[in-house]
């Protein structure tokens, strides 16, 4: 399913939707959890974010594992390393996205109720998650553009 789409390898093609959501994600949770005034307009952005984001982060890490199992098994020397410190940020990626999703989604749900003292403490949560996560997805997107491209 995550090997190729028409006949290209599907990695390269999905990674971009990782790449793109995730840091949207990070912003618009961001924004929502510091800046009371956008939460009326950033509420639904929020939410489909943080259904969207963990599933292409998901997606990336999964199509991956299948161009490597695919065409780089067998690789060692400097191009293997390279892949292999690529693929170790693919699950803490994951996770922190996963993480960040549903502190969003909570947050979310805890603002549109009015539970306000909850809210600033999973604010702050959110916060440090989106920290995280942005973290990751420019390790993951720096050190996969450095074992493509070789820089």
């Amino acid at each position: 399913m995550f090997d190729e789409i028409m006949g290209l390898p599907a990695h390269p093609l999905i990674v971009h939707f990782a790449v793109v959501l995730t840091p949207l994600l990070v912003a618009a949770a961001v924004a929502y959890a510091l800046v009371p005034r956008f939460q009326p307009y950033l509420a639904w952005a929020v939410v489909l974010l943080s259904l969207a984001a963990p599933a292409a982060v998901f997606a990336a890490r999964q199509s991956g594992a299948a161009l490597k199992q695919a065409r780089f098994a067998e690789v060692g020397g400097e191009l293997g390393q390279r892949i292999a410190g690529h693929e170790s940020f693919a699950t803490p990626l994951l996770f922190s996205t996963i993480g960040l999703g549903a502190a969003s989604l909570l947050m979310v749900y805890l603002w549109r109720a009015k539970l306000r003292v909850p809210a600033w403490t999973l604010s702050a949560v959110s916060v440090v998650l989106a920290v995280v996560a942005g973290y990751y997805v420019f390790r993951a997107g720096d050190s996969g553009a450095r074992a493509v491209w070789g820089l």
